[in-house]
């Protein structure tokens, strides 16, 4: 069977993912997901490779669950609709914790799973024409595995009102929730407002990077006392100690550009 994905990996070391299954409006299913795994564990491990992109070929960029998958699982045992379900959470889990920045690029609709996909990115660029929404509960199912992604991106508070209504909504309103970063007109500005992204993060060092993703997952949600002002002041002070750290001050006070820009 022909791959359900492709990995490219452009000059700028922009690794682009995309979900090639346009005649079924990009929806996934197992092998969807292990496919998208391994991509994920391939990226990280690249040396070379400073942004991850994950986008999808077609009108739509991901319609959730592939419903030939929901009405096999349908059938299965707890047992086995337990295994598929840590599979496609391990998958959101990767890309959420990814020391790389991740990128999604929506150019169309997206639903349920898809939503979960975007809301596990640390960025996302949306066409004005793009459409959401978390459609379980009119299935009878609910968003569990893609809900502490979602809710983690537009806060209990909307969640409330999407997981609960299943209703659609547009570019402009994933904007203002909070699931969007930026609308754009077409997939011609998108592509030209990932490749300014990817150029930003030229500039930036991995390695500080990465552990500013750790900072953000470790400090968010905690109580603002003594331990959290203690836990990271410790954080920059090894930070600074760092070689690339090192590198970075020294390249400014040289007037020249630092290492990781080469």
């Amino acid at each position: 069977m022909a791959d359900q994905t492709t990995l490219q990996i452009d000059d700028l070391g922009v690794a682009t993912i995309t979900i090639v299954r346009p005649e079924i409006h990009n929806a996934f299913d197992e092998k969807v997901i292990d496919e998208l795994n391994r991509r994920f564990e391939s990226v990280e491990d690249d040396d070379e490779v400073r942004l991850v992109v994950v986008a999808a070929r077609g009108r739509t960029f991901c319609a959730g669950a592939d419903l030939d998958w929901l009405r096999r699982m349908a059938e299965y045992d707890n047992d086995q609709n337990m295994n598929e379900s840590r599979h496609l959470g391990d998958m959101l889990h990767r890309l959420n914790v990814m020391s790389k920045p991740t990128m999604a690029l929506v150019q169309g609709p997206a639903y349920g799973g898809g939503v979960g996909l975007v809301a596990a990115c640390d960025i996302a660029i949306g066409v004005r024409s793009a459409t959401f929404s978390l459609s379980e509960v009119k299935l009878g199912l609910i968003p569990a595995v893609i809900s502490p992604f979602v809710i983690g991106a537009v806060g209990a508070r909307q969640a409330r009102r999407f997981f609960l209504t299943a209703e659609r909504f547009d570019a402009l309103e994933a904007h203002r929730i909070g699931l969007l970063h930026l609308v754009v007109n077409d997939e011609g500005e998108m592509r030209a407002a990932a490749e300014r992204f990817a150029r930003m993060f030229l500039d930036t060092a991995p390695g500080a990077v990465a552990e500013s993703k750790r900072l953000i997952a470790d400090v968010q949600g905690l109580a603002i006392d003594s331990e959290l002002m203690e836990a990271t002041a410790k954080r920059i002070a090894d930070r600074r100690a760092s070689e690339e750290a090192k590198e970075g001050i020294s390249a400014f006070f040289d007037k020249r550009k630092p290492n990781w820009t080469d």
